[in-house]
């Protein structure tokens, strides 16, 4: 009885005491990042002065890439076949934990980092995602747990993945391709957002692709019985697409962007491009869609009697939703409490919300408890989602921007290169490092984590959609 009695008490203190070292460990990364905090900001600010958009991050992708190097990270770059993207390690054995961080913008949105819109130039590219704030954010956290590695508090790999294109081509389709996310235990991200939350909620699957027709140019006046237009058959294939949206469920979204529809006015055109995008709230769904508007294309192409030919850009799964990280990620979150603004800074919120016509009732970080997990969420779709289907993928959104801001806007900008935008940086690498300290010093929740991550998964074999050959680089991409 005594004996029993002992080991009670011995196994309470000792809990005690590993329950201490996680508290202690979650202070020293809060501190790390505390430390790093100007620099992660100063990295933020010049990722989103260069504004680089996909596969062209070249200045972007170094200035994260060299400051994990200075900072003891082994940095494997050109990864994928892609020269922008890398991979950062540290450590050894398990768990091998990951952070993703992006650094791509996207076009046309340049913007000054005032609350009225102010581009610095109408062509210029901006960071209307907040991928600025992504990318430093991240390391910041990877870096936070390095440290802790080194003075061999926690052991464990860790990896970061820079991963670019995310807006266009879906960078981390080519990680996955070639197998780099395969020896991950657990993946984290974090994405700006207009609220904090542990994420719990999927993304749409998608699938992006090109149709080409080509048929005989001629005189558009002289002798048009001669020519086969190529404009024709783009322009019935978009009134097709419009006509099957009555017939589609409501989860589906389906957008198009004409490329190109000839070149003159007096020529018939011989050539025409569309650049077609399907979306559902499930692959499946997805799919049976694509496999209908492809036909469709052949439709138009004989009603204007010209040839056509489809090439597949790239598609991403849906997020598979992991509530047990959540769960843990949720109580850092409380730990953390609500992000504070000045009055500087709510005003200023005010002031942008006024100009979008929106209610001005400024930020909002409050934290939250979990969603409940929708079966058909609506919304934006992530390459995160084909993470999420190799590995268990933990989420955060931090607030970046006023609430009701219009994403992909000169407005997201504007906050993401002020201290709006740099309040939601900091907060998520905190948030982040705490979330991984758990992983690392408790192989119960990685078990837990990878438990729910199989019971979702079931038995779907993972494959990534994407056409054969290299990414769509610049210096390759005929679509740029």
């Amino acid at each position: 009885m005594m004996r029993l009695l002992f080991l009670i008490i011995t196994v309470f203190y000792l809990s005690q005491g590993y329950a201490q070292s996680i508290e202690n460990n979650k202070i020293d990364v809060i501190q790390s990042i505390k430390t790093h905090e100007a620099a992660l900001i100063n990295m933020s600010d010049e990722i989103w002065a260069l504004a680089e958009t996909a596969f062209e991050e070249t200045e972007s992708s170094e200035i994260l890439a060299g400051y994990a190097e200075k900072h003891g990270f082994s940095v494997e770059r050109g990864v994928g076949q892609m020269p922008t993207a890398f991979i950062a390690t540290y450590g050894s054995g398990s768990p091998v934990i990951g952070i993703l961080g992006e650094f791509d913008a996207l076009p046309g949105l340049s913007q000054k980092p005032e609350p009225v819109k102010n581009p610095f130039s109408p062509r210029k590219a901006g960071h209307g995602c907040g991928h600025n704030l992504f990318g430093a954010g991240s390391l910041g956290a990877a870096i936070a747990i390095k440290e802790l590695m080194a003075q061999g508090k926690i052991k464990g790999t860790l990896k970061f993945y820079g991963t670019p294109a995310e807006e266009k081509y879906f960078g981390k389709l080519y990680f996955a391709r070639a197998g780099l996310f395969d020896d991950l235990d657990v993946c984290l991200d974090w994405h700006p957002s207009a609220a904090t939350k542990a994420e719990v909620q999927s993304s749409l699957a998608l699938v992006d692709f090109i149709v080409e027709f080509k048929g005989q140019a001629a005189h558009a006046s002289l002798d048009p019985w001669n020519g086969r237009s190529a404009t024709d058959a783009m322009e019935l294939y978009a009134h097709g697409i419009n006509a099957l949206r009555e017939h589609v469920k409501p989860t589906v979204r389906i957008h198009y962007h004409m490329q190109q529809a000839g070149d003159v006015v007096n020529v018939v055109g011989d050539y025409a491009r569309i650049w077609v995008r399907v979306r559902d709230t499930k692959r499946d769904g997805m799919l049976s869609v694509y496999e209908r508007v492809q036909e469709m294309a052949g439709g138009a192409a004989i009603m204007a009697n010209v040839d056509y030919e489809i090439n597949l850009v790239s598609g991403i799964h849906e997020v598979l939703v992991n509530r047990t990280g959540a769960g843990a990620l949720l109580k850092n979150l409380e730990y953390l409490g609500d992000i504070s603004y000045t009055a500087e800074e709510i005003a200023f919120a005010h002031k942008m919300q006024e100009v979008l016509d929106k209610p001005q009732i400024g930020m909002d970080a409050k934290i939250r408890p979990l969603e409940v997990t929708v079966e058909h969420p609506m919304g934006a779709s992530s390459d995160v989602g084909d993470v999420s289907w190799i590995v268990p993928e933990i989420r955060l959104g931090v607030t970046t921007a006023p609430v009701d801001t219009p994403w992909h806007s000169w407005a997201v900008v504007a906050c993401g290169g002020m201290s709006i935008g740099h309040k939601g940086l900091i907060y998520a690498a905190k948030a982040l490092a705490m979330t991984m300290v758990d992983l690392y010093q408790s192989p119960d929740l990685v078990q837990k984590v990878q438990e729910e991550f199989k019971q979702r998964k079931g038995d779907a074999a993972y494959t990534p959609l994407l056409p054969d050959g290299p990414p769509p680089i610049p210096s390759n991409n005929a679509q740029n």
